[in-house]
C-alpha cells in the first residue's frame, strides 16, 4: 500500500510557476519538479477543495495551469469536521486567526489519515516551533498528525 500525501497549495504553485529570479525560490521550485517527476508515483496524492480554491485564484492563465495539474490528483472534502478541527487547532495552539485556512489544510490531512502533508509554507504549516502544539492538539482530538514537510525533506529522506 502506498503512503498518502496531502499536497498543499504552495507545492502546486512552486511546481507551476515560472522560474523565479530568487535563488532560494528557484531551488525550491526545482526540488518540487524533481519530486513531482521522480517520486510522486510512489505515493497516493491528494488535494482538497481548499487547495483547488486557492490554486484557482490570481492570474487566469497561471490558475488554469495549476488546475490542470491538480486534475491529476484525488480530491478530499473540506467538510464541517475539517473546519471544526481547524477551529479547535486555532483555539488550542495560539496560532493567529489569519492562518485558519492553513490549519484547515492540517486538519483535513489529519482527518483523512494522510501520512504526509507536503508544503512550502514554513511560516505556519511546516513551522517546527508550532508543530508540537499541532501534534498535541490533534492527538487530544483523536487524530494523528501527518508528517509535515517540504518536497525537499520527502525527496532527501527516501530510504531505498
Amino acid at each position: 500500500m502506498k503512503a498518502k500525501v496531502y499536497i498543499e497549495t504552495s507545492v502546486i504553485s512552486y511546481l507551476c510557476a515560472r522560474p523565479s529570479r530568487d535563488l532560494i525560490v528557484a531551488a525550491n521550485q526545482e526540488v518540487t519538479r524533481e519530486w513531482w517527476e521522480r517520486e510522486r508515483g510512489r505515493y497516493d496524492c491528494y488535494v482538497s477543495a481548499l487547495v483547488i480554491e486557492e490554486a484557482s485564484s490570481g492570474d487566469t492563465k497561471a490558475a488554469t495551469i495549476r488546475r490542470t495539474v491538480i486534475a491529476e490528483l484525488r480530491e478530499v472534502a473540506v467538510d464541517t469536521a475539517s473546519r471544526e478541527v481547524a477551529r479547535e487547532l486555532l483555539a488550542r495552539t495560539g496560532f493567529p486567526p489569519r492562518v485558519t485556512d492553513d490549519l484547515a489544510h492540517i486538519a483535513t490531512a489529519a482527518i483523512y489519515g494522510m501520512d504526509y502533508l507536503l508544503t512550502w509554507n514554513c511560516a505556519h504549516i511546516a513551522n517546527p516551533h508550532w508543530q508540537p502544539k499541532v501534534v498535541a492538539a490533534l492527538r487530544d482530538l483523536g487524530y494523528e498528525c501527518p508528517v509535515i514537510c517540504t518536497p525537499q525533506a520527502l525527496l532527501e529522506g527516501e530510504v531505498r
